[in-house]
């Protein structure tokens, strides 16, 4: 795949729909539409920009979102405002067709630890689980943008993407511009995995090496919103009504879209 085309891709596939609600909390965005098949609730990381008083605004027309086509807000993900592409990628996963019949109720730490056993992984993301992880795993590396006690800068990755066996990459790489290039260093035999709330379930990101989709679904869209904006981190987001899935590509033969 050329590089830079995932998004484009992606957004492509989605069905329209209108904008219920648009809610930014500290540490999750969370998007309401409505489609042909009822109203959906989407989640992402928000990212957060420079606090300004002046200049242009974080998201135009906020305070007037609601009503507006949902596809103008998933175009937000190929914005250059880090806060608008949170908006994009929370409204993608709001507007995805689902499968059902494809989630596997199996969290990404279960997936993970499934598949790393004696094998080299790799997880670009420090996860709350990486001490659970260390201590069961033989070879764990563990990349984040501010690494921690035991973990190295993105910097390492061409050195240890190659040589892994598991690769789990968190979501957020869609939205910061990163995951393509890092996709281009995994090689063909690894498993593949992009996890996080904030990750789309959808077939696109299977024809660029992603093997698994490790994501979320909303399902108390009322409870959920209420603890986004009251700036809940993802234990209290996913308490008040997410449930964790897993999609592999070989689960979607034969399920039907909903």
């Amino acid at each position: 795949m050329s590089s830079h085309t995932l998004i484009p891709d992606l957004l492509r596939t989605l069905p329209e729909g209108e904008i219920v609600d648009v809610c930014i909390g500290l540490r999750w965005t969370a998007v309401v539409l409505e489609t042909g098949d009822g109203r959906r609730c989407g989640l992402a990381s928000t990212l957060a920009g420079t606090h300004e008083h002046t200049g242009e605004p974080d998201i135009p027309a906020a305070g007037h979102l609601a009503g507006s086509p949902a596809s103008e807000l998933a175009a937000y993900l190929l914005a250059g405002h880090p806060t608008r592409r949170s908006v994009g990628m929370a409204t993608v996963n709001a507007l995805l067709p689902r499968t059902p019949q494809a989630w596997v109720d199996q969290n990404a730490e279960e997936t993970i630890l499934r598949l790393g056993m004696g094998k080299r992984v790799v997880l670009i993301g420090h996860f709350p689980f990486v001490p659970r992880l260390r201590a069961q795993l033989a070879h764990l590396d563990v990349l984040d943008q501010n690494p921690k006690a035991g973990d190295l800068p993105p910097e390492a990755a061409p050195d240890v993407l190659p040589r892994a066996d598991v690769i789990a990459i968190t979501s957020m790489t869609i939205y910061n511009n990163t995951l393509e290039p890092l996709l281009d260093l995994c090689p063909p035999q690894a498993q593949v995995m992009l996890l996080g709330p904030s990750t789309p379930l959808s077939p696109v990101l299977f024809r660029y090496g992603v093997s698994i989709l490790a994501g979320s679904i909303v399902e108390n869209i009322e409870a959920v919103v209420r603890a986004v904006e009251q700036g809940g981190n993802f234990r209290q987001v996913h308490h008040a009504g997410v449930r964790l899935v897993t999609l592999r590509a070989d689960h979607l033969l034969g399920a039907k879209f909903a």
